[in-house]
Formats: C-alpha cells, structure tokens, sequence
C-alpha cells in the first residue's frame, strides 16, 4: 500500500533559511570552539568538554541535558525538551558523535582556520559541524516561535568512529520509540548528497589450525595453516559482486612462527559490505560454508553483519521526498546517495524512518584536507530545521526485529575439518 506524502506546506523554510543565515557568525563560532577540543574516541576523557559545551548550549534552550558515563568510552549525552523525560509519547531523534579518529596533538599540524567560506581542521567535516547543526536548528525554530508537533530527542555519542560499542543499546532504546531519526554525519561527496542509503558491515575472522613441524627435516610431517588460508583467502575474494554491491576484503593476515617451520596457525579478518539484509544473509552462509581442502588443518569462522545496511524503506522514502520539497523551497535542489561506510543510521533505520548525511558540505572525513563549505552547510541546517517541523503523527513503523534474521549472536561460529 503506498503511502501518503508528508505535508511540507506549513514550514516557512525560506524565513528559516534567512535565519541560519542571520547566525552565520555565531554557527563559524561554535564549530570552531569544538573543533578547537581535541576528541579522539579512543581518548574517553577528552569527550568531556564537547558534551558539555553541547549539553550547556541544549540547557539554554530549554532541554533537559542527561550525561551516561562510559565504561571505556567518554560515554554519552542525551537530552529532551518539553516537561523532561516522561512528557510527549512521540519525539523524533537528532543523533550526532562527538569523537573523531585525529589523535591528540593533530592541531598542532592541522590548525582550525576559517577563510570567510570555508572552516578547515580536525573533525569539522566528520562531524562537529553536524552536532553544531543540532544547536542551531534548535535555536532558529525558537527565533521564529515554531515549535514541532513531535518532540526533538538529541543523543550525542562518544564512540561512533569506533563502532558505537557502549551507545548502540542506548540508539537501540531510543530507536524503538522514535517517530524518525535525523543522523548529522556528512553529506555524501562534495557534491553534497544526502545518504538515503548505507551498506551493512560485517567483520569475521577465519581461524585454520594445522600441524607444525621443522620445515627442513620432517615438512611432511606437518599440516599448513598458511598454504590453507591462501586457498581460503581466494574464495572469499571469489564471493565479491561489484553488480550486486557485495564487496569482500580480506584486510588482515597473520600466521607461523618462524620460516623453517611449517605453520600451525594462521588467521585472516574479513571485511564485508552488502546493500540489503538477505546479501548479509547470503554472505554469512557462503562464508561459513567453505571447508578446509589441504589435509590436516581444520577451519573455524566467527563474526556476521552485524551492522545492517540502511534500505530505502517506504518510511525513509517519505523523509527524503519531504527533504526534496523542502529544499526546493529554498531554491537549494538535493540528491541522493548511498554510502560505502555504516553510521549509527544503520541502526536506527531497522526501527523507524531515518534520514542520514544531514550534517556538512565539505570533504576529507579522516583526511587532512577536512574542511565544510559553510554557506551550503548552512542551506543543512536549516533544511534540519525544516524536517523538524515535518507533522504527527508517526511515520510507519518497521519490524523490530533489532538483528538481520539469520545473523543472530551465536550463529557466526562454524568449525569445518578435511
């Protein structure tokens, strides 16, 4: 059954606009104050000062700001208007990360500069300009008295760039009750393109055991862990399918001791990408499928795509048609993309209508030419500002299942023998 459009009508996106662009200096400002605070995610104390520059900046308007320590990260923030956590049954989710992949030190190198168009430096691209999305959003729909039907809910992680490890339950929780999810990572390419899809990512580990002996005196005598995961290695790479969108890279390799000695161990880690949730199923079985062929060496396989590819839903496809009439409004048209890497996105997606890539026009995530083009950025913020207003009641929900079927905990260890 199709599903009706969402109404735009009602949202003044072009006074928005004008807005945004009335706090340009203000937005400049902020994102070089967090771009100015080092956060490598592997650093869990240096999380502190951009959480709080982000929970201070949500408390003044109005939000009720809670901070989740971590375990082994700098832990999380979320934060809620309305009458605080008990109030609306509907809220919509605005999700962003506060770690990047620079380590300390990285500003001594790569300094924060802004030209009068464009802010360079380490983490502006991927994604503080998308957290400093998130505060002036807010704040613009507060200058003009508008006020959204569904209650924004802000979560704002520590640990995305290393795979959300502590904060997927807690976007997991959220998820599950969210009328939509808005992700603040990067739009796609410097064209700017909004990620209406993502590939799932799957990580396994192909462990051989074989037999060592001196590979001098008694080669016959053992069993090659090596000369076994050559062969292992070729199939996997056979499993690719550009056409299909499924790509497989053995990345990792290790294995023996020593070169006269015939290996007993050996293993490859294995990274998978996929377009839909029955490639990651079809991947997953191939994978554990293959058996060990040289004589006295056995396989075990571990891991799944456990980060599920972002589709284009039916639900996500009214986000994006609602982003396109909104943006053209602003006389500002957009596209669409799909994206090689995952986000937080992934997840949300498999319980409610999600849009990604709403953060910064720009380039160089990871690299050192990272820099936001800030006046098209701008046109995100208030498209952002825009969607927020987008009407109740919520959108179609998916199933929520939380893991791709047949890929459940427990079902990526297989040992074969020959």
């Amino acid at each position: 059954m199709e599903l009706p459009p969402l109404e735009t009508g009602h949202i003044p996106q072009a006074d928005i606009l004008e807005r945004v662009h009335a706090r340009r200096e203000e937005w400049v400002g902020f994102l070089e104050r967090l771009a100015l605070v080092e956060s490598p995610s592997l650093v869990p104390e240096s999380q502190a000062h951009v959480l709080d520059l982000m929970g201070w900046s949500l408390e003044e308007l109005g939000f009720r700001v809670r901070r989740v320590p971590g375990r082994i990260t700098g832990g999380l923030l979320m934060a809620r208007g309305g009458s605080g956590w008990r109030s609306s049954p509907r809220f919509q989710l605005l999700i962003g990360h506060s770690d990047t992949v620079w380590p300390m030190g990285t500003l001594n190198r790569m300094p924060v500069a802004f030209d009068g168009s464009v802010v360079r430096g380490p983490g502006v691209f991927d994604m503080k300009a998308g957290l400093t999305h998130i505060v002036f959003a807010l704040r613009v729909l507060k200058d003009l008295s508008l006020e959204p039907e569904v209650e924004p809910v802000v979560l704002v992680n520590s640990d995305e760039e290393i795979g959300s490890q502590e904060s997927e339950r807690h976007i997991l929780r959220l998820s599950r009750g969210a009328s939509r999810a808005f992700v603040l990572e990067p739009a796609l390419d410097p064209d700017g393109k909004i990620k209406t899809a993502r590939k799932g990512v799957g990580r396994f580990v192909i462990r051989v055991k074989g037999k060592g002996s001196h590979a001098g005196l008694a080669p016959q005598e053992g069993a090659s862990a090596i000369q076994e995961l050559a062969l292992v290695i070729q199939r996997l790479h056979a499993i690719t399918d550009f056409e299909r969108g499924i790509s497989v890279n053995v990345g990792e390799i290790r294995g023996g001791t020593r070169s006269n000695v015939v290996a007993a161990a050996a293993e490859a880690v294995v990274d998978v990408r996929v377009n839909t949730m029955e490639e990651g199923i079809w991947v997953g079985e191939q994978i554990r499928a293959i058996e060990s062929v040289t004589p006295g060496t056995t396989l075990e396989v571990e891991g799944s795509v456990d980060r599920p590819p972002l589709e284009r839903t039916p639900g996500n496809r009214l986000l994006w048609q609602a982003a396109q009439e909104l943006g053209e409004a602003m006389g500002v048209p957009l596209e669409e993309g799909r994206a090689g890497g995952g986000s937080d996105g992934n997840t949300t997606s498999q319980f409610t209508p999600t849009l990604d890539g709403l953060g910064a026009v720009g380039d160089g995530a990871h690299a050192l030419h990272e820099f936001v083009e800030v006046d098209r950025t701008l046109e995100r913020c208030a498209l952002l500002a825009g969607l927020l207003l987008l009407p109740a009641p919520p959108l179609p929900r998916l199933p929520t299942t939380g893991v791709v079927p047949g890929l459940e905990e427990g079902e990526g260890s297989r040992t074969r023998s020959s």
